[in-house]
């Protein structure tokens, strides 16, 4: 049987537990002479509004029981909407005296909103798991061949410029998209229980199958390159980074590789509880420092390497207030980015309007970070997906001096500062710092070697008594030799190589100070 092109909507179920914009949805639908049939809530709505409705109940015979959890499971309401539209399914109704339901709308209780604060009580999360709305959901999508679904309220609209324009009827590709708006939903919220449920298994279990569904949150400007369509989606729960300033209106809009960088650049921030700011871009750090303050450590991290800061992205992990705006709007500077835990109101406005480059500065809030232990990484591969617990751990490494000479208690200090910069740059990494702050960095690469060449040529003179630190070992001494001959004092690597004694036994012979930390830090 040919699928019709447009059925007319006659009879409407309505289960809504965020009911934004119902009552003028379900008056639209009875001035066109809709039949309405609702649930106990949604029903006390709509007849609170004068609109005339008839509630489950009275359909099945039946009303509400076990404290509300049984109310639509019933043949009476099943039936009406899974009945093709064949002789053989419309006779069958008339036999049982059921009416068919032509539209379903139902939106489903908000598990995902009652457990993303993370400390909800179990047997209040479990009752927000909604059963018949899922039922009703996928029964509607299942026969969309007749029967149109509306999940969100924000298709309302469409729905009924749909009914307008075809007197009354929807066609059969809104049935179609809405049917698989409805699945992508029972599948996103299937997820959120699932992934809520298995927060208990031991942290090395990784679930059969993986299911993780994201929400599209914002369409970017474009990918990693122009030619390449972008879009920002959002873990379940999670609020997204929220832009103060710089864009609409005469800014630019963010991009893929805007908020790549934004993401590196405040991943490394968050390794201090003392102020810090970090410069990055293309994904590397080019900057970073901590200080006495936020426009301190700024100044110092954007010092680190000005001609590759230049149009990077900013983080910082403090307030971002007028003060260290003044620091960042220096005419000689140009940034692209700037993310800080909160945004003084007035900053945006100020920038724009005294920078010259100010109105295509992006300055956004991060706001709250998911809890550590739910952090996955995730990379696509041709086959499927990798999944990795992510780099997390924070604080000071473990501590082994291999040498004849220990650090200083001033070397220390910079090896353990250099030690969180290299996790944040790309291996192989190699990172200079001097004074808690970074002054050359080698990534990317595929000799450890080359690594220090760039970092130290980056560093130049301030080569000359920093402090080394290296995400891998060292697989042979010519890096600890052009480490020492530029002037390196101490340095930090996980040790594990083969040629481990070689290596110790350069730095012994250069006078240098060596820590191993038996833990590695690559970042590919």
């Amino acid at each position: 049987m040919a699928e019709p092109e447009a059925t007319r909507v006659r009879g409407a179920l309505l289960s809504v537990s965020d009911r934004a914009g119902l009552v003028p949805f379900a008056s639209a639908l009875a001035a066109r002479g809709v039949r309405l049939v609702a649930t106990g809530g949604t029903a006390r709505a709509l007849e609170e509004a004068g609109l005339r409705v008839t509630e489950v109940a009275r359909l099945t015979g039946s009303g509400e029981f076990l404290d509300g959890r049984v109310k639509t499971l019933h043949p009476a309401i099943h039936g009406a909407i899974l009945a093709r539209d064949t002789p053989g399914h419309r006779r069958e109704l008339a036999d049982r005296g059921i009416e068919p339901l032509d539209l379903v709308v139902v939106n489903l209780y908000p598990f995902e909103r009652t457990v993303a604060s993370g400390d909800v009580p179990e047997a209040e999360a479990v009752e927000q798991i909604d059963i018949g709305g899922p039922a009703l959901i996928r029964a509607a999508a299942k026969n969309h061949e007749r029967v149109a679904v509306v999940v969100d309220p924000a298709r309302y609209g469409a729905l009924l410029e749909e009914m307008r324009a075809r007197d009354g009827a929807v066609g059969a590709a809104l049935r179609r998209g809405l049917a698989l708006e409805a699945f992508r939903r029972t599948a996103a919220y299937d997820a959120a229980i699932a992934e809520w449920l298995g927060r208990t298994e031991p942290a090395d279990a990784w679930p059969r199958r993986l299911a993780q569904v994201w929400e599209h949150a914002r369409s970017l400007r474009y990918g990693e390159n122009p030619h390449q369509e972008a879009a920002l989606y959002l873990d379940p729960g999670a609020a997204p980074w929220r832009v103060v300033g710089g864009e609409g209106g005469e800014g630019k809009a963010l991009s893929y590789n805007n908020l790549v960088d934004a993401d590196a650049a405040w991943a490394l921030v968050e390794e201090w509880g003392r102020p810090a700011a970090a410069v990055v871009k293309h994904a590397s750090p080019c900057g970073a420092a901590i200080g006495a303050d936020a426009p301190i450590a700024f100044h110092r991290a954007w010092g680190g390497d000005p001609m590759s800061a230049y149009g990077g992205v900013v983080a910082l992990n403090r307030p971002l207030d007028l003060e260290v705006a003044r620091v960042l709007a220096a005419p000689e500077r140009f940034l692209e980015v700037v993310i800080a835990p909160s945004v003084e109101p007035s900053v945006p406005g100020w920038i724009a309007d005294r920078v010259r480059w100010g109105r295509n500065l992006r300055v956004m809030e991060a706001g709250e970070a998911p809890p550590d232990a739910a952090r996955t990484v995730l990379r696509r591969v041709r086959c499927g997906v990798l999944v990795q617990r992510a780099d997390l751990p924070r604080g000071d490494p473990p501590w082994r001096v291999v040498t004849r000479r220990a650090p200083t208690e001033a070397e220390a200090s910079e090896l353990r500062f250099a030690w969180r910069v290299a996790k944040h740059v790309r291996s192989n990494a190699v990172v200079l710092a001097a004074g808690e702050a970074l002054v050359g960095a080698g990534g990317g690469l595929a000799s450890r070697l080359d690594a220090v060449e760039v970092a130290v040529r980056k560093a130049g003179a301030r080569a000359r008594g920093a402090c080394l630190a290296s995400d891998g070992f060292f697989p042979f001494a010519d890096g600890v030799e052009l480490a020492a001959t530029s002037g390196v004092t101490a340095l930090i690597q996980p040790g594990g190589s083969r040629r481990d004694a070689e290596v110790v036994e350069a730095a012994d012979r250069h006078g240098l100070a060596m820590v191993h930390t038996g833990v590695r830090h690559f970042l590919h």
